[in-house]
């Protein structure tokens, strides 16, 4: 029987054992620190200035098409602290999760991008394609995220290997993502596609589901609740720092309106709410002093 490990491991942490800094900050990035190719004013800046006053900083996204590297590239090139040991894509977290299995995830069929597949490989697991072959390899999970390459086919042996015994896992649930153009479909229209077609329920990492800060708290080597997180979505930054029992500033720069501010209920609502960068460095002092 496959159980769940504490995860990620020891080896993992980032801060040395002792080491406590005065807040994990945990960071969403698009809405947050930038939007589309644009840093969000200031942002960059305070958070090195944070950073400098010694909080520690990761980053959580649940974006599973890119790597971490290419989001070292993006925020060194707006000024934003940054090291890849800091940034948590739900790939990342996902690939935490299947290698600390008992017994581990060897074997995943993956419908999803090239940086999950890349975050998979770091991890030590072996990745097929959603083909023939690769459901031949009879692999220990699915593993599910944005598919930019979709096709009927791809879906279908995903489906097979699903209903063949592996476990499905899914990056996250996100419907649609912002671009340039408009909302395209995201990672969680495919969930929902191989949902429909076996009839079974992920296991979600991503927001706002807890695995995703999980794993950023553990990495940092913080207890989950002791964090801070920053994000512009009630529904996933604020929902799941309210999983890990931590404190949440919602940031009024992304996609959350007033409006919909004002309308949710106190059970889904932030610790606190900033509109800029002013108002995220006037919270972060306050949680300062109160800690």
């Amino acid at each position: 029987m496959r159980r769940a490990a504490s995860w990620p491991p020891p080896g993992d942490c980032i801060a040395a054992p002792g080491t406590i800094a005065a807040v994990l900050l945990i960071v969403d990035l698009d809405g947050v620190v930038y939007r589309g190719s644009e840093p969000i004013a200031g942002v960059p800046e305070l958070l090195k200035r944070r950073e400098a006053l010694g909080d520690l900083i990761v980053y959580a996204t649940n974006n599973s098409s890119r790597h971490r590297s290419d989001y070292v590239a993006i925020l060194s090139s707006i000024g934003a602290p940054v090291s890849a040991d800091r940034i948590v894509t739900s790939a990342r977290a996902t690939a935490l999760w299947l290698r600390d299995q008992v017994p581990p995830v060897r074997t995943a069929l993956v419908l999803g991008g090239p940086g999950l597949r890349w975050e998979l490989r770091e991890a030590g697991i072996r990745v097929v394609a959603p083909t023939r072959f690769g459901l031949a390899q009879r692999p220990d999970a699915v593993v599910v995220g944005i598919d930019r390459a979709l096709t009927y086919g791809r879906l279908g042996f995903a489906a097979s290997a699903i209903r063949a015994g592996a476990i499905f896992v899914a990056t996250n649930r996100d419907p649609v993502f912002p671009t340039a153009d408009g909302l395209l479909p995201g990672g969680g229209a495919v969930v929902a596609a191989v949902e429909v077609a076996t009839g079974r329920q992920p296991i979600v990492i991503g927001k706002p589901e807890p695995g995703l800060f999980q794993a950023a708290a553990r990495i940092a080597g913080v207890p989950p609740a002791s964090a801070v997180v920053v994000g512009d979505g009630l529904g996933t930054d604020v929902a799941a720092a309210r999983r890990i029992g931590a404190r949440s500033v919602l940031m009024l720069t992304g996609v959350t309106t007033v409006g919909e501010l004002e309308a949710a209920t106190p059970a889904r609502r932030p610790t606190e709410v900033a509109a800029d960068a002013q108002g995220l460095a006037e919270v972060l002092e306050r949680f300062s002093r109160q800690a």
